[in-house]
């Protein structure tokens, strides 16, 4: 009785009398959007993008292309094309999230089926978690620099750690900080963390805006990478350029797929269109465009290129530096620490606790899977991941063909097959009759079309991390995301159309015709009077888009 009772303290607040099938297949974060939550409008998504599009990464998104040949201005160009083909298939995927005010893994339930669609929450939550700790290995990063500028004796900590560890004190200190302050970050829920992302969309690009004026100050002008000619010419160029615009569609593989996260919370279903169409490619472009000046001019300065900013601010504090000099590292290494920290929520704690949430939806729900998220990250020890970089980067981005076959067919079950027709109530309960019940809770034409979009990429994906296979097949993968998602999508339709599924082939109108609406359940929302008048459980379909 004592084991029975401490189970069902671990549980996660859900209706009364549930049988254990309903309890797998729902609780209050996996239902549909309650109206009081859908507080995401559309200055909030544009300064999500603006806020996410800071970080580290893609400060240095543009270095591997020029020194891969490109000239700053080709590589700049690519950036623009590659985040500009992101937006549209971001926005395809995150539709039914904005209209249904429903998560990737409800989402997911309705192309792969009600069971058939944990393998791909499962993949996304994996990557999450491992992610979350490479972040957060690079945040701490820059707790270092931070921490250094204040303290310059911080270089000099004595190290305390065997060899084998993989790392040492120092590092260890300043990355366990930075996972530390992130705690308090994962608490609040999604509706709310909305603020977050302003303030890091104010702080990190000023931040970013002064680092620029003084590395061109500092360098009394902008260096020579910017007068420097690309190397490559006729097909090497043109292949070049693919490879650099598919680099930047592949780091967005995860975020397109999991889209419908945050669109569920969009407070109106165009809340969540144009402001990502034109806040991903602008506020990307931008980010690398400082990257591409800041490191130019560190030529100037110190005889070669610095791609990575934390390396460079750790430069600037080198020798006797001054007080000012060093309060401008501070403030600038600080909102470095604010930009990974919202990168990491957006693109991994968010992620994790929703896919966590659909995989044991009676003990976790988006909160409690963000921290599992930050433990994992934390036990993984990421630093060893890290150790080969250039090959753990090229699995990781290897993945998005994985991802890219799920994604296609998310999009093509919506836009394609069932055009825009739902059934809200069959997401969670095993009738027989519910469109998404398909074989016994899974939808063999969604996991043959996931399969063959893989297999085309297949041989090209060994090349990837270090076999020999022939040009043709690199060519393929090097368009992997597109030839994954075609061809999953291909596959997907065709088999729809031979072997249709309840629902399917219908006029496009994105319409519940189950007209869901939740059982209404008495338990007090810790919210503002005007959050308490709201509706808490209406699903409005009837929205103008």
């Amino acid at each position: 009785m004592g084991v029975k009772r401490f189970i069902q303290k671990l549980e996660v607040d859900h209706e009364p009398g549930l049988t254990n099938t309903q309890l797998f297949l729902n609780n209050d974060d996996l239902l549909p959007v309650p109206e009081y939550k859908r507080a995401w409008k559309a200055w909030n998504f544009g300064a999500f993008w603006l806020a996410d599009s800071f970080n580290i990464n893609t400060w240095m998104i543009v270095s591997s292309m020029i020194t891969a040949g490109l000239s700053w201005w080709q590589a700049w160009i690519c950036v623009w094309i590659g985040y500009g083909i992101v937006g549209p298939f971001l926005v395809a995927n995150a539709r039914p999230g904005a209209i249904f005010h429903i998560t990737f893994p409800a989402v997911a339930r309705t192309s792969f089926g009600l069971f058939g669609s944990l393998w791909c929450t499962f993949n996304r939550a994996a990557m999450a978690c491992i992610w979350y700790g490479v972040q957060a290995w690079i945040g701490g990063s820059c707790v270092k620099t931070m921490l250094r500028s204040m303290w310059l004796s911080v270089e000099n900590i004595p190290n305390g750690l065997p060899e084998s560890s993989g790392t040492n004190t120092r590092d260890f200190v300043c990355f366990f900080l930075f996972w530390l302050i992130s705690l308090p970050a994962l608490y609040p829920e999604m509706h709310k963390i909305r603020h977050l992302f302003t303030a890091k969309a104010i702080f990190a690009p000023t931040a970013g805006i002064i680092f620029f004026v003084w590395s061109i100050v500092k360098a009394k002008g902008v260096g020579p990478i910017i007068h420097q000619p690309g190397r490559l010419h006729g097909s090497d160029l043109a292949w070049q350029m693919v490879i650099a615009i598919m680099s930047c569609v592949s780091n967005m593989a995860t975020l397109i797929t999991n889209a419908p996260d945050f669109a569920s919370r969009a407070h109106k279903p165009r809340d969540a269109v144009w402001p990502q169409i034109i806040g991903i490619p602008l506020g990307f472009s931008l980010v690398s465009f400082l990257g591409i000046i800041v490191s130019s001019s560190s030529t100037v300065i110190y005889g070669e290129p610095v791609w990575n900013p934390i390396d460079l601010l750790g430069k600037l504090l080198d020798g006797h530096p001054s007080g000012a000099t060093r309060f401008g590292v501070w403030f600038i290494s600080a909102s470095f620490i604010l930009a990974q920290l919202g990168t990491n929520i957006a693109a991994n704690s968010v992620s994790a606790g929703c896919d966590l949430t659909a995989l044991f939806p009676r003990f976790i729900n988006i909160r409690r899977g963000g921290y599992v998220a930050a433990l994992v990250g934390l036990v993984m020890c990421p630093w060893n991941l890290l150790k080969d970089s250039n090959s753990f980067t090229s699995y990781l981005s290897a993945y998005s063909v994985f991802l890219s076959s799920i994604a296609g067919v998310m999009i093509s079950e919506y836009w394609v097959v069932r055009r825009g027709h739902y059934r809200v109530a069959d997401l969670y309960h095993t009738g027989r009759d519910g469109w998404y019940w398909y074989t016994l809770g899974i939808n063999w034409r969604a996991y043959t079309a996931y399969i063959c979009g893989i297999l085309i990429n297949v041989v090209g994906f060994a090349g990837a991390v270090g076999r020999t296979v022939p040009l043709g097949a690199t060519r393929v993968y090097q368009l992997s995301f597109f030839t994954g998602f075609g061809v999953s999508s291909l596959i997907y339709c065709v088999l729809n159309k031979f072997f249709p599924t309840p629902g399917s082939w219908q006029p496009f109108e994105e319409v519940d015709e189950s007209n869901y609406k939740p059982r209404e359940r008495d338990h007090v929302m810790e919210e503002s009077d005007d959050d308490k008048k709201a509706s808490a459980a209406s699903v409005d379909v009837k929205e103008v888009a």
